[in-house]
């Protein structure tokens, strides 16, 4: 490969790195052990991979660098080249860090990095891609050799970071429970937090929504059709008419929030087979358009009969079936968070969420009580609508803190 060839490539790279935002980054940059040889960073369509790479190159390198450079695997340059080829010229021409976006739009994704690993054992190497990608499959199975990092959407913290309402500290569960009242006292004697949590739900947790405005649920409904359409025939061996089963499974369960599926009747009314069926579930979780919710039964595989289906996040659910109830939009903004912060969720026989195998939860609004949990220990009510709560009633808001 000659020089002239990489120029467009190296000039592109230049030019995105230059023009990258400095001025707010997410909740994982700092998380990110840059000095790992080999990253992964995955993550739903639309939270910001591409930016926060692009802000680590800028901070640590600068914009026009000789050690690195930024390529997306989506490029029209890789129509006529090779990924291959490209990293062999700049690795040989001193460069000492590649950074490889949208890599699931290269053939064979996972043997290409196997082999940049075992090709340049001095390079460091750096890749995003679609959170459906599976890092263990076959061969060139990559789960031991990197570091791998999963980026979820915005926080409500953060949300009010970017809208430049106030900047907070993350709080623990712990933190939450035990001082909720003081600490949601404070923040709401600093701004109307309710508004700016309906805004939120609505289309805050994509990072994407500062750059479309009003067309917001046009541009989510655009992600995940291109998901669906693009990226799962990548990496699964989903024909046309599966991917159109994919999309009408997920119009199902967003009319019909919080799911407490029948399995049997869903693939009947997909007319597809079990098997199709948990692999179309499976595509669509591990995308996170979809969140299941198990019973917490270990003998129960997690997927084969889920407590709850809810859509992944409320944003998508206001998009995609906008008449949803207040109920489910509440529940999937607590489990959302809750796991996005990496703690346990499971469906408990009373109440509405097992959090950690300890805390026992049902979600609601200004009224809700504690009649279905109050003589179970360590036990309480997020309850939506109001700023502070009180003794075991927590504010529902406060969740969004986590992370």
């Amino acid at each position: 490969m000659e020089v002239a060839d990489t120029k467009q490539l190296l000039a592109a790279s230049d030019r995105l790195i230059s023009r990258v935002p400095m001025e707010r980054k997410r909740y994982l940059f700092p998380r990110v052990d840059w000095n790992d040889r080999l990253i992964c960073i995955k993550g739903p369509k639309g939270t910001g991979k591409t930016t926060l790479i692009q802000q680590h190159i800028r901070e640590t390198f600068g914009i026009g660098s000789d050690k690195c450079v930024y390529m997306s695997a989506d490029h029209i340059w890789f129509a006529k080249h090779d990924i291959l080829d490209a990293v062999d010229y700049f690795n040989s021409h001193g460069f000492t860090h590649i950074f490889i976006d949208e890599i699931h739009h290269a053939d064979e994704w996972s043997r290409l990095v196997k082999t940049i690993t075992d090709t340049y054992p001095d390079l460091n190497v750096v890749y995003s891609g679609s959170s459906i990608l599976k890092l263990s499959s076959g061969e060139a199975d990559l789960s031991r050799r990197q570091a791998s990092y999963n980026l979820k959407g915005l926080s409500f913290r953060e949300f009010l970071s970017f809208e430049g309402v106030m900047d907070e500290k993350v709080l623990s569960l712990e933190d939450i429970i035990s001082h909720h009242r003081a600490i949601a006292t404070d923040i709401s004697s600093r701004t109307k937090i309710l508004p700016s949590f309906e805004k939120y739900l609505k289309i805050g947790y994509y990072p994407i929504y500062k750059g479309v405005s009003s067309q917001f649920e046009e541009r989510l409904v655009e992600i995940v059709n291109s998901v669906i359409d693009v990226d799962f025939p990548i990496i699964e061996d989903f024909t046309p008419a599966t991917l159109r089963k994919a999309k009408k499974m997920l119009m199902v369960l967003a009319e019909s929030c919080p799911q407490h599926p029948n399995m049997s009747n869903l693939y009947r009314e997909l007319e597809t087979n079990r098997n199709l069926g948990l692999k179309m579930l499976e595509a669509l979780e591990r995308a996170e358009l979809v969140m299941s919710i198990d019973s917490g039964n270990a003998k129960l595989k997690h997927l084969s009969k889920p407590e709850k289906l809810f859509l992944g996040d409320t944003n998508l659910m206001n998009a995609i079936a906008p008449s949803t109830n207040s109920g489910a939009i509440r529940e999937t903004f607590f489990a959302s968070q809750l796991r996005a912060a990496s703690h346990k969720v499971v469906a408990p026989l009373a109440g509405d969420f097992c959090v950690d195998d300890r805390y026992l939860f049902e979600i609601g609004g200004p009224s809700k009580g504690f009649d279905q949990i109050k003589d179970i220990p360590d036990s309480y009510v997020a309850q939506d609508g109001v700023e502070t709560g009180i003794g075991n009633k927590i504010p529902l808001w406060l969740f969004g803190f986590l992370y």
